[in-house]
């Protein structure tokens, strides 16, 4: 196993580093089968002493706020260093029109409370409708407990680029963007990207492994018919279709594997590479239960794509161009294929 050193590092803020991947907590909500949370937890331990000291995850993502508290709680109690923690805000789509600052404050208190801290290291804000409410009053709010104290740094999450801009406008100092970003849906190069230049605003990217699909176990693999084991892998499916279809993903996955032998590691480290060598890209949140697959975390630290790698993928990106228009606007289509998987109402629950 490579050593500690060899993560990478990036300054998300003044006086504040993360590493390149960041450990994603979707995985620890149970939509993708039953968690051990006493193993959870305890694996956490490994992931830190590896040098991956920050994890992701939300006010939604049921018991994982208070999972990440708990270990935190346990290894102050020991003198020891504790994992930076990146929440997310997240009210329920039926709230938006009536949310209000007590609102907000309810939420981000409970939040504090689940992770057993004084202060919320990054708290990412999400906003279901740009139609209902007002995202700019809330964005506010949050701006309020910051000054307070009680929240470090304010990001976004799944904010389109007008949509961030006005943000930004508002006078709204947004230190990350946490968008979908892997080599099957490129739609932050649609402007997102250049915003996040121009403004100090780093991407934060989900979606790169694209819930599995992009790793050794789809290669060769007949386009699955039944009924998906998790909400990523459905998910994803329909990234896959927007990209192209089975056979240009079934491609890309050979390309990858070429490059992946090359270099002597595997596929889905390649498709984190391609990911963090993106403009803007500060670092790409990768999910996981456990620490069993945590050397092959590493390894995408191993190494850099060549020309040579660029230029077996570059074509079959651009015959494959994926889901068009700015991030996350398929999915705000409540009546479409992409929204109506989701999962709206999670904040009270």
């Amino acid at each position: 196993m490579m050593t500690a050193a060899a993560v990478e590092t990036v300054t998300l803020a003044p006086g504040y580093r993360i590493p390149r991947v960041i450990r994603g907590g979707w995985q620890l909500a149970g939509d993708h089968g039953p968690v051990e949370r006493h193993r959870a937890i305890a694996d956490m331990a490994a992931f830190l002493a590896a040098g991956f000291n920050t994890v992701d995850g939300a006010d939604i993502y049921t018991g994982v706020e208070d999972m990440y508290g708990e270990f935190n709680a346990h290894q102050r109690a020991a003198g020891l260093a504790t994992m930076q923690v990146h929440t997310k805000c997240v009210p329920d789509y039926a709230d938006l029109d009536q949310l209000d600052a007590a609102d907000l404050r309810r939420t981000i208190t409970r939040s504090l409370q689940r992770l057993r801290t004084d202060r919320l290291d990054l708290v990412q804000f999400h906003w279901w409708d740009y139609n209902r409410g007002n995202y700019l009053e809330a964005a506010a709010a949050l701006q309020q407990m910051q000054q307070e104290g009680l929240i470090a740094r304010i990001g976004g999450t799944n904010f389109d680029t007008a949509h961030a801009r006005a943000l930004i406008e508002a006078g709204v100092s947004l230190t990350s963007m946490q968008t979908q970003y892997s080599l099957l849906d490129r739609r932050p190069r649609t402007g997102l990207a250049d915003l996040a230049a121009q403004h100090g605003m780093h991407l934060l990217c989900y979606g790169t492994l694209a819930g599995g699909f992009l790793t050794e176990h789809w290669l060769g693999q007949s386009e699955p018919v039944q009924t998906l084991t998790n909400r990523s892998l459905v998910k994803y499916q329909l990234i896959i279709d927007e990209f192209g279809g089975w056979n240009a993903f079934q491609a890309l996955l050979r390309a990858l594997k070429t490059i992946a032998d090359r270099h002597g590691v595997s596929l889905s480290s390649v498709a984190v590479r391609w990911v963090l060598d993106q403009p803007g890209v500060a670092a790409a949140i990768v999910g996981a239960r456990y620490a069993d697959k945590l050397a092959s975390t590493l390894e995408v630290f191993s190494f850099q794509l060549t020309q040579a790698d660029h230029a077996l993928i570059a074509p079959l990106l651009a015959a494959a161009p994926g889901p068009a228009g700015e991030p996350y606007s398929l999915e705000r289509d409540k009546t479409g294929r992409h929204g109506r998987i989701m999962k709206y109402e999670l904040n009270k629950t």
